[in-house]
């Protein structure tokens, strides 16, 4: 081999070697950090990460969900049409989350403690957990689109006839009746959401005083709609 030819082959395992440590210097990693798998629930908690005093879902963007979430504007839409579709969805959940409410307020009930103020304790503490699902109830079904609203009264609708159950089934048991048991219990929904939505952004500390006034009226509200026999 002449030394022009040796010259060249040295150079050019020299290059090669240089080359591929400098695809090692710039390579970007593969993954770029956002997650690799999301599921549907994902999503949701993220939208839900996003909300607090004086922001609803209706607020929400794309763009800010993705970044949330941790994943591209793209993937979104493996799980969501839009984001009418998810914050839907974010509704029904808040719905079922209220059902649950309404579940437990019922079994700590007891002897000593009402139902009507456990349930407006049970109520208060979803109204500050940190999880703002009964924040969504209250905000879209005042400032919400008409789909928006329509799904919440969905909701509220399901609340109002286990109220009204209940209604029947405590009365009865204390051998009184209701006589219009379905307008009591809408009555009684109007005004608990209606108080939800005055007291959303209020300090936790305003709130004592709005409690006891609630279960006043709610009991006024009880009393009033008792047949007398």
């Amino acid at each position: 081999m002449s030394k022009k030819k040796a010259k060249v082959k040295a150079l050019k395992v020299v290059g090669d070697a240089s080359l591929r440590q400098l695809k090692k210097t710039v390579q970007l990693p593969q993954n770029s950090g956002r997650k690799a798998v999301i599921s549907r629930d994902d999503i949701m908690q993220a939208a839900l990460a996003l909300l607090g005093p004086n922001r609803s879902i209706s607020s929400l963007s794309l763009r800010e969900i993705a970044r949330s979430a941790d994943i591209a504007p793209n993937s979104f839409y493996r799980h969501f049409k839009d984001l009418e579709e998810l914050n839907l969805a974010l509704i029904e959940l808040a719905g079922k989350s209220l059902h649950k409410m309404v579940g437990e307020a019922r079994h700590r009930a007891s002897a000593s403690r009402s139902i009507v103020r456990t349930s407006v304790e049970a109520f208060m503490d979803m109204l500050n957990a940190e999880q703002k699902l009964l924040h969504i109830l209250l905000r879209e079904g005042t400032i919400g689109s008409e789909n928006y609203k329509k799904a919440v009264e969905k909701e509220l609708n399901f609340f109002e006839e286990e109220l009204c159950m209940d209604l029947i089934r405590l009365l009865k048991a204390s051998g009184q009746q209701v006589k219009y048991p379905d307008l009591v219990a809408k009555a009684i929904t109007k005004l608990v959401f209606t108080i939800g939505v005055d007291i959303l952004d209020k300090p936790k500390n305003e709130q004592p005083p709005v409690v006891e006034e609630l279960i006043k009226m709610i009991r006024m509200i009880i009393i009033g709609g008792v047949e007398n026999r």
